[in-house]
């Protein structure tokens, strides 16, 4: 099931040529007829999809979909929009970036997914490398669950270079507990935007990675 036509996928990349406020204003009924509104009935198709491996999750699409105005206050690119539209489904939504979710981007270039546990603060990153030591094979088994590393590869994450203890030792157990964020990501053809297995693609994206957002959901539980 697909809300999304292919004047989606026109729209950011006519925004893409004509990013200020005078073309979007300008086409601003089209954004909420072919884009704002296709989207969000969209998101709470997934999120609804979702909810059968998720049954506590009670967010609305508004609670996951984020702005497609761009902050540029701390930015030299000063274009106003994003050429995408994005929704982080997860228990949080859009308001918590470190608690493991199912992220997905639609727009100009290729479908961007990601998933895991990003925007790290240092306690949140303390639970979570102690989650991994506590249970160190199970978390190597779902690192190397056949279906995820076919599907986005290996976890991602900056490296913290000077490693206090416990961690300084624990990293020849497991190398990975020297990162600073423990995420993933994988891309679809833009093609897929419109058409009907979109959902499909996405929930098998959802599936290969559900086994280690679970197990990183374990740190903050």
């Amino acid at each position: 099931m697909n809300q999304l036509n292919p004047d989606f996928r026109q729209f950011f990349i006519e925004l893409a040529q004509n990013n200020n406020t005078t073309w979007f204003d300008e086409n601003r009924k089209r954004y909420e007829r072919a884009v704002k509104v296709p989207f969000q009935q969209f998101v709470a198709h997934m999120i609804n999809r979702i909810r059968a491996y998720e049954p506590g999750l009670s967010i609305q699409p508004a609670d996951a979909i984020s702005r497609i105005n761009r902050d540029i206050r701390f930015s030299k690119d000063k274009t106003p929009y994003n050429t995408h539209l994005s929704a982080n489904i997860s228990p949080y939504g859009k308001k918590n970036k470190a608690y493991p979710g199912f992220y997905f981007q639609l727009g100009t270039g290729d479908i961007e997914i990601y998933g895991g546990a990003y925007a790290l603060e240092p306690a949140a990153l303390e639970k979570l490398r102690q989650h991994i030591a506590t249970d160190v094979k199970t978390f190597q088994a779902v690192c190397n669950n056949p279906a995820f590393r076919k599907q986005f590869g290996e976890l991602q994450g900056d490296v913290q270079k000077r490693l206090t203890p416990p961690w300084s030792e624990r990293v020849a157990e497991e190398p990975k507990l020297a990162m600073k964020q423990f995420y993933f990501s994988c891309t679809l053809p833009s093609a897929l935007t419109d058409q009907p297995r979109l959902d499909d693609a996405l929930m098998k994206a959802y599936t290969a990675c559900f086994e280690m957002n679970a197990f990183l959901r374990g740190a903050f539980s």
